[in-house]
């Protein structure tokens, strides 16, 4: 044992250094522990630092949408890499790619030319008629008991967690399309976020949206505050872009003849792959997606990426939300990349809308001439050319007996100045596009674009009865061809 004396003296010594370190501390000084070492019950302890989860939504289905599957599919394995688990990966897409006839490699799905399979491992959280909206609200709330079909997964988030949503379909001015109806409408899903960021279940939501107009669903509706961050494709009054399509460049393999991909979701994809994600900002993405998808900045092609929300959010590192890959820890930072001449008669992309007509027109020329499949393929291109006539000259012809003048067309399509929401009563928008769709048929994935017309006959007083007298005379003549009926399982006209 140790004498008394030399016991005594150890700790007068270890008195006299805790004084001296408080006295380091009080005159404002460095003191010498690491200030991120804490007890467990502390607020810097690793536990404490929250979950990261994920939401991955396909919001269409048909071959000739391949390309938002694709994404999705992307989007899934890069999380994965990032070290997210599939319990906290919920994936909807209606999942009839794979495996679809005009698919030349079965049960494979590339997101570029000669790109890898993005299909293996994918969760097949919702699919098929579970991919629906009500799904999607009670995944995002954590509400299982709201859940019907699927997996029953949902975000069962805390307080600390990092909630990352990505959506990739067509849209339309203040909605995003489902494979099944309905369809998505902006107030509601804004809704649904205030009501995750009330309950106080997480710490900070990223949301990156992919469609055509997709702005449309946050202007004017998502107030700072919420601590959500948002980027989407377009503004509110422009077409997203498709990419790796046929007959562009760069083409697809030509056996696939379908668009593999979204210009503004390999954009973040492709360059979330090559990041060091601990070192790059929401910012730094934003700027790099924000210039190849405007193809940089010259708008030759391409649209307006835009941010809402709270954007203060946006210094913060992608690896909070994405995972990190360790294959890319020695990446510096990130910056945009250059200028490279781009000769103007090149074809480098298509707007989202015109992508379906892209498809049909190529699986038409490069059938066997005189062939079935050539003569189906006709048959097709006719009947979707002939349903997108009969749409646009339906909303004209209702507008102009509505409106009863020759500025119609001017009433149906004013755009609201930037920052305004699309429409004052979405009661009202949703009950003109039922009225329009008894009397005319289903809007279609091509007529969200008409959905603003459909809003500014709302934000014109224009009742229900008026609407529904002037659809039903409109429609009753509009076509005199059947096009067959419209599937939302294969987005095409069955016989």
């Amino acid at each position: 044992m140790q004498p008394l004396a030399s016991m005594a003296t150890r700790r007068g010594l270890l008195l006299v250094l805790v004084v001296a370190l408080c006295e380091v501390s009080a005159l404002g000084r460095t003191p010498l522990w690491d200030g991120n070492i804490m007890m467990p019950t502390g607020e810097g302890h690793k536990g404490e630092e929250g979950t990261r989860w994920a939401i991955l939504i396909a919001g269409s289905a048909g071959y000739w949408n391949y390309r938002h599957q694709a994404d999705v599919c992307h989007a899934y394995q890069i999380l994965k890499r990032g070290g997210l688990k599939d319990e906290n990966i919920i994936v909807f897409m209606h999942d009839d790619i794979a495996y679809h006839p005009e698919n030349p490699y079965p049960g494979t799905i590339i997101n570029k030319p000669d790109g890898p399979d993005v299909y293996q491992g994918v969760p097949k959280d919702y699919t098929g008629s579970d991919v629906t909206v009500s799904n999607l609200y009670a995944a995002i709330l954590g509400d299982k008991s709201a859940i019907e079909g699927g997996t029953g997964k949902v975000v069962d988030s805390g307080p600390n967690d990092h909630i990352f949503i990505y959506y990739s379909d067509h849209g339309g001015p203040g909605v995003l399309g489902m494979p099944n109806p309905p369809n998505l409408y902006a107030d509601d899903f804004v809704g649904i976020l205030k009501k995750k960021a009330a309950a106080g279940t997480f710490k900070e939501l990223v949301i990156y949206l992919e469609a055509c107009e997709s702005g449309s669903i946050f202007e004017g509706l998502l107030p700072e505050g919420l601590n959500i961050y948002v980027t989407t494709a377009s503004n509110a009054v422009e077409s997203s872009w498709g990419t790796y399509c046929p007959g562009m460049y760069p083409s697809p393999p030509s056996e696939y003849g379908t668009c593999l991909g979204d210009l503004y979701s390999v954009a973040w994809m492709e360059d979330t792959e090559k990041e060091n994600l601990k070192k790059e900002t929401l910012e730094d993405q934003y700027l790099i997606v924000k210039s190849r998808t405007s193809n940089h900045n010259t708008y030759r092609s391409g649209s307006h990426v835009m941010q809402y929300g709270d954007l203060k959010i946006d210094v913060e590192e992608l690896e909070r939300y994405l995972g990190f890959d360790p294959a890319n820890e020695n990446v510096t930072k990130p910056g945009l990349s250059e200028l490279s001449p781009v000769n103007s008669d090149i074809v480098t992309h298509v707007p989202q809308r015109e992508a379906d007509l892209v498809h049909l027109k190529h699986k038409f020329y490069n059938a066997k001439k005189g062939s079935l499949r050539e003569a189906n393929a006709a048959s097709e291109l006719a009947k979707t050319i002939l349903h997108r006539r009969h749409l646009d000259d339906s909303v004209r012809l209702i507008g102009e007996l509505l409106f009863a003048g020759e500025d119609a067309l001017q009433k149906l399509g004013a755009v609201r100045p930037a920052g305004s929401v699309v429409v004052d009563d979405w009661a009202c928008l949703k009950n003109m596009v039922r009225i329009f769709e008894a009397s005319c048929g289903p809007l279609t994935q091509y007529g969200m674009k008409h959905m603003r017309a459909f809003a500014n006959i709302c934000n014109a007083g224009i009742n229900s009865s008026r609407m529904s007298l002037a659809s039903l005379e409109v429609c009753k003549i509009s076509t005199s061809v059947d096009l067959g009926i419209w599937s939302p399982v294969t987005s095409g006209f069955s016989a």
